[in-house]
């Protein structure tokens, strides 16, 4: 016969659960002043350069908006043949309203665009990527 205390399970030692490892914070957690210069415009110079094409001159700056000059963050940009284009931040927040405006060589500004009117969260990629598509509708990326 066996005696049912001494047969009663030994308590396991384990250690205490590991925390989980934290996430580094997304890109887009980083302050609109950080965010901008140091991800947005490296990011959109590759992805337009991707295109074949010579480089973009871009700056980030406050200054008036094209076309309205109502005070906002913009990034502009200068492509081959004098072409310009403008994504405008309304706030520096990238998740505040934007507008793309864009002109020919030769001529001013005139129609403002909103820019990523539905989307509820921002990404560095989504900007990049649709700002490209935008530029290269306009036919002036690569050899269109």
């Amino acid at each position: 016969m066996s005696d049912s205390a001494s047969s009663a399970p030994q308590p396991v030692e384990s250690s205490p659960p590991a925390a989980p490892k934290a996430k580094p914070p997304a890109p887009e957690d980083k302050p609109f002043a950080e965010f901008v210069p140091q991800l947005l415009l490296p990011a959109l110079a590759k992805e337009i350069q991707s295109y074949g094409g010579p480089a973009a001159e871009l700056s980030f700056e406050q200054g008036p908006m094209p076309v309205v000059g109502m005070a906002c963050w913009m990034v502009k940009g200068c492509l081959p043949g004098e072409r310009r284009f403008w994504l405008c931040f309304t706030a520096d927040d990238i998740n505040a309203s934007k507008t793309v405006v864009i002109a020919e060589a030769g001529s001013e500004p005139s129609l403002l665009e909103s820019f990523l009117i539905d989307e509820k969260r921002m990404s560095l990629a989504l900007i990049v990527s649709r700002l490209v598509q935008r530029l290269n509708g306009q036919k002036w990326l690569g050899p269109n």
